[in-house]
């Protein structure tokens, strides 16, 4: 039976067979005895997204009193979640976020302190998923933001949208009416200003 680890672009957790290209974490999350989620979904405003091979460290998920291992699709499903590349093991990526962060939201280039309590406000509701208005036209978002169609989340890519699934994305006909945008507005202004998140090799790009 999978692990209850596998983040969603809503920021859910769920237990999937599938893999993701990228892992991270939000602190200790869980029960390293039973290998299972506690009732927290968070115990740190640091939510990172890291690299699944970094210096040939293994772990043993979930069965140590250590960071509780999250695994995403790909790291635009990570920054939607409201996840940010992580300093030490993507210390390119993570450079390169900041600077482009500086640039779309027109600050001075922030710490990551800063960028995680920036985050923490825009990607929660009472403990929730906070669902940001459309604010623009669909065809203006940026590629890598995620826009929600009911319970159904979309990748944007040159302006169409793809439907998330746990093992990849599918090209779609047409959706319907999409009322929010799950990307929180920070990272959104991030990738308007040139960030390209890596996407999963199904997203076609």
């Amino acid at each position: 039976m999978p692990l209850q680890n596998r983040v969603t672009p809503f920021g859910e957790i769920v237990a999937v067979d599938a893999r993701g290209m990228f892992i991270g974490n939000r602190g200790i999350i869980h029960d390293p005895a039973t290998r299972t989620l506690t009732a927290r979904r968070w115990t740190s405003k640091a939510w990172i997204t890291c690299t699944c091979d970094y210096r040939g460290i293994r772990r043993s998920v979930m069965a140590q009193r250590s960071w509780t291992e999250l695994f995403f699709l790909d790291e635009a499903t990570a920054l939607a979640a409201g996840h940010r590349p992580c300093f030490l093991c993507r210390r390119a990526a993570a450079d390169a976020f900041r600077q482009a962060w500086s640039i779309g939201n027109r600050v001075a280039p922030p710490t990551a302190a800063k960028m995680d309590a920036t985050l923490h406000a825009e990607r929660l509701d009472h403990g929730r998923k906070r669902l940001h208005p459309l604010a623009v036209p669909l065809g203006e978002l940026p590629d890598g933001a995620f826009v929600a169609s009911g319970a159904s989340a979309h990748l944007l890519v040159n302006g169409q949208p793809l439907l998330w699934t746990p093992s990849g994305y599918r090209r779609v006909a047409a959706i319907g009416a999409v009322d929010r945008v799950l990307t929180p507005p920070s990272t959104l202004a991030t990738l308007a200003a040139g960030y390209r998140p890596v996407l999963h090799p199904s997203a076609g790009r």
